[in-house]
C-alpha cells in the first residue's frame, strides 16, 4: 500500500486549483486590456479630428481677420477655446513639438512635462517603434502619444498574478508536506515507543525463566551452549526495545571506529545468513572514526544487509566498501540480487512502500530517517543492475561529525 497516494491526490487539486485561478485571471486582464485598448483608440481619434478642425478654423481666422469680420473672429476664437481644451483634456501622455523642435510634455509627471532629456528619450522611443505623429500646427506641430501607465500595468498584472499564484501552490504544497511530516513523525515515534514498552515485559520474563535454567541445569555443562544463546537472543531482543524507544528522542552520539562496528553488523548477519550467501568487507586503508548513535546506525546496517539477503533470494555476494575523500566519508553496500528500477530509487525509501507480501515497508524510511536526521547524512540508492550488482550509499559529513 503506497500511503502517500492521497498526498499525490491533494497536491493534485491544489496544481489544478492554482491553474483554474491563473487562466481565470489572464482572461479577465486581457478583456480589461482591450477594453483599455478601445478606449484609448476612441480617445485618440477624438483627440486627432480636435486637431483636423483646430486647422481648419485656423485658416478660417486668417481669413475672417483679412476681410475683417469680427462677429466670424469671436465665433471662431470660442470654437479653438474649446477645441484647445479638449486637446489639453486629452488622458493619454503626449509630446508637443513645435515648429522650432521644442517639446512640451502632457500627462506625465510634473518634473518630466519638462524634463528636455526625458521627452526627448521618449520622442525616440516612439520613432524606434515604427509610428506616425500626429500632424497639428503651432506649438503641436507634431503630436507624439503613449499607452497610458494604468494599461501598462494591465499589460504586466499576468505576470504578477502567476508569481503569486505560483507562491500560492508553493505555499500550500510547503505547509502541507510539513504537515504530513510531523504527522509521520508523530506516528512513527509513538509506535516505535509503543513497540518498546510492549517487548519490555516478555523480555523481563524471559530474562528470569534464563536464570532459572540456569540453576536448573547448573549440574548438565553440557547445556550451557543452548542457555548462552538463548542469552544472546534476549540480549538482541533488550537492543531492539532500546533501537525502538529511541526513535522520536535525540540520539546520543559517540565516536567509534567505523570499520569495526561494520565489522560487528556484518558477522552478525552473517551467522544468521545462508551458506551460499558470501560476504566480504573491504577495510579502508586507514582508522576512520566518526560519530554516531552504535544502536541506531548499527540497525541501519542491518535493513540493508537483511534486503540484500531478500533481493538475493539467500544466495549471491554481499560486499561492503569503506572510504573517504577529504569532506565525507562513505559506506557502499553492494549485492548480487534481482535489483531496483531506475524509478523506484526515491520511493523506496517512503513510509509503506515494500515489494514484499508481509512487512509494513517501515525499514528503509526509518533508515532514511536515522541517518538525514540523526546523523546529517545521505542515504541513496547509488546504482543498480539486475542479477550484478546493486549498491545502497550511506555518506557521512567528517565536518559536521568532527
Amino acid at each position: 500500500m503506497d500511503l502517500y497516494k492521497q498526498s499525490y491526490i491533494f497536491k493534485g487539486v491544489l496544481l489544478v486549483t492554482g491553474a483554474i485561478i491563473l487562466v481565470i485571471t489572464l482572461l479577465y486582464s486581457n478583456y480589461l486590456a482591450n477594453n483599455l485598448k478601445d478606449n484609448e483608440e476612441k480617445n485618440i481619434y477624438i483627440f486627432k479630428e480636435a486637431l483636423k478642425e483646430m486647422s481648419s478654423i485656423q485658416e478660417f481666422m486668417i481669413q475672417a481677420e483679412n476681410d475683417k469680420d469680427t462677429d466670424i473672429q469671436f465665433d471662431l476664437n470660442r470654437d479653438i477655446t474649446l477645441l484647445d481644451t479638449i486637446i489639453r483634456a486629452f488622458p493619454l501622455p503626449i509630446i508637443f513639438e513645435d515648429e522650432n523642435g521644442t517639446l512640451d510634455g502632457q500627462n506625465f509627471t510634473e518634473t518630466k512635462n519638462s524634463d528636455r532629456n526625458f521627452l526627448q528619450q521618449k520622442r525616440k522611443e516612439f520613432m524606434e517603434s515604427g509610428q506616425e505623429p500626429l500632424t497639428g500646427t503651432g506649438y503641436a506641430s507634431k503630436i507624439y502619444y503613449f499607452n497610458s501607465p494604468l494599461s501598462t500595468r494591465i499589460k504586466y498584472f499576468p505576470l504578477v498574478q502567476a508569481l503569486l499564484v505560483g507562491s500560492f501552490i508553493a505555499f500550500g504544497y510547503f505547509l502541507f508536506n510539513a504537515s504530513k511530516r510531523a504527522e509521520q513523525n508523530q506516528v512513527w515515534a509513538g509506535m516505535a515507543k509503543e513497540t518498546a514498552h510492549q517487548l519490555g515485559t516478555p523480555i523481563s520474563a524471559i530474562l528470569g525463566w534464563v536464570e532459572y535454567l540456569k540453576e536448573v541445569f547448573k549440574d548438565k555443562p553440557e547445556q550451557d551452549f543452548i542457555i548462552h544463546e538463548l542469552k544472546k537472543d534476549v540480549d538482541r531482543l533488550e537492543l531492539v526495545a532500546d533501537r525502538f524507544s529511541k526513535i522520536g528522542s535525540k540520539p546520543v552520539l559517540k565516536r567509534y571506529d567505523l570499520f569495526q562496528e561494520l565489522v560487528e553488523v556484518k558477522d552478525y548477519i552473517q551467522r544468521r545468513s545462508p551458506k551460499k550467501v558470501v560476504f566480504e568487507i573491504t577495510p579502508p586503508y586507514q582508522k576512520i572514526e566518526v560519530e554516531i548513535n552504535q544502536h541506531l546506525f548499527a540497525w541501519v546496517i542491518e535493513n540493508l544487509l537483511r534486503n540484500s539477503l531478500d533481493a538475493m533470494e539467500n544466495k549471491g555476494k554481499i560486499t561492503i566498501e569503506l572510504g573517504e575523500d577529504t569532506e565525507n566519508i562513505f559506506i557502499d553496500i553492494s549485492d548480487t540480487g534481482h535489483g531496483i528500477p531506475g524509478q523506484k530509487f526515491k520511493s523506496i525509501f517512503r513510509p509503506g512502500y515494500s515489494t514484499k507480501k508481509r512487512g509494513w515497508g517501515l525499514g528503509l524510511s526509518l533508515a532514511k530517517r536515522i541517518i538525514e536526521e540523526y546523523h546529517k547524512g545521505k542515504i541513496f540508492v547509488k546504482s543498480s543492475k539486475p542479477f550484478e550488482k546493486t549498491t545502497f550509499s550511506i555518506k557521512l559529513n567528517k565536518i559536521a561529525l568532527a
